[in-house]
């Protein structure tokens, strides 16, 4: 199947339009963040209390909320299972709220919903260490899986080149996917992280295909430009990209709309990861090679 019979588009000589276009997707992102202080990080890394219940009769979601709010514990996160009337709250630890977090929200609820028992399935609270461990945990992650893919990549091609350069693309696409979860003002929790992690190893393959019809039209075409090389590496593998992209959009498109709340930040993390991690493989990863081995040499 090929959606682009014979394509012949010059990725290469628009890559500074490309890189102008990321410059300011970062930028975008960094304003966000600056602007909120940082990152809303759930209660997995900024610690908090977390209660598992189930009601004898089904109760929304709104009407929790509102119980909560009008007994001061607004922002709180709640999820709910329709199939067996349960329920999760999640409140982030705050100076005004202290230990006894978890009796205050039963409190509120056996007040605001004295028709409709409960069953309390889980009461936990994350005290702030345990949130600084598992912040440190989810950074260490990142980064070793960042490492480990400049390895594999670098000796895969034989070049470090290729390496640091799908570890920059990938860094451009977390990034920009980090800043996206800003502006949306969506939570940090370590179910995003593993949504960026999953980005991570689907962006890097994509990355390898390119690169890997790269090296295979260099021996192809020897009398061939270097430059002419990545245009046509860049062209024979878009069919397939696209492809790959679209069908995997849609799986993680029917999750956001019909997953439920439980996964919808996880699938809205994988959204936009696919677009930028797409355009990254054939927009930045691509090109930067191309720069850096043009400047080398000049050199």
């Amino acid at each position: 199947m090929q959606l682009f019979q014979e394509s012949n588009i010059d990725f290469l000589k628009k890559r500074w339009v490309f890189f102008v276009i990321s410059i300011v997707l970062v930028l975008l992102g960094m304003v966000s963040l600056i602007g909120k202080g940082g990152a809303n990080m759930g209660i997995d890394f900024r610690g908090g209390t977390m209660l598992e219940l189930t009601f004898a009769n089904p109760v929304s979601t709104a009407k929790i909320r509102e119980i909560l709010n009008t007994h001061n514990l607004p922002g709180s996160e709640i999820q709910d299972f329709t199939k067996d009337n349960r329920v999760i709250i999640r409140v982030k630890k705050s100076k005004d709220i202290n230990i006894q977090t978890s009796q205050l929200i039963q409190k509120a609820l056996m007040e605001g919903l004295q028709d409709n028992n409960f069953v309390i399935d889980r009461d936990e609270m994350v005290g702030p260490s345990v949130g600084n461990y598992l912040m440190k945990r989810a950074r260490g992650a990142i980064f070793w899986s960042f490492i480990g893919i400049i390895i594999y990549v670098a000796f895969r091609f034989k070049s470090g080149v290729y390496g640091m350069a799908g570890v920059i693309a990938l860094i451009h696409d977390v990034f920009i996917v980090f800043g996206v979860l800003s502006l949306a003002n969506k939570e940090i929790t370590l179910t995003v992280i593993a949504a960026l992690l999953a980005l991570a190893g689907y962006s890097i393959n994509d990355t390898i295909v390119v690169y890997d019809r790269i090296r295979e039209t260099t021996r192809l075409r020897r009398k061939d430009t270097f430059y002419d090389i990545v245009n046509k590496g860049i062209n024979s593998t878009l069919s397939r990209t696209m492809i790959t992209s679209l069908t995997t959009f849609l799986v993680v498109s029917s999750l956001f709309f019909f997953g439920g709340s439980v996964i919808h930040d996880f699938a809205f993390t994988l959204l936009f990861g696919i677009i930028i991690g797409t355009y990254s493989s054939i927009a930045i990863a691509a090109p930067l090679v191309y720069e850096w081995e043009t400047r080398k040499g000049k050199k």
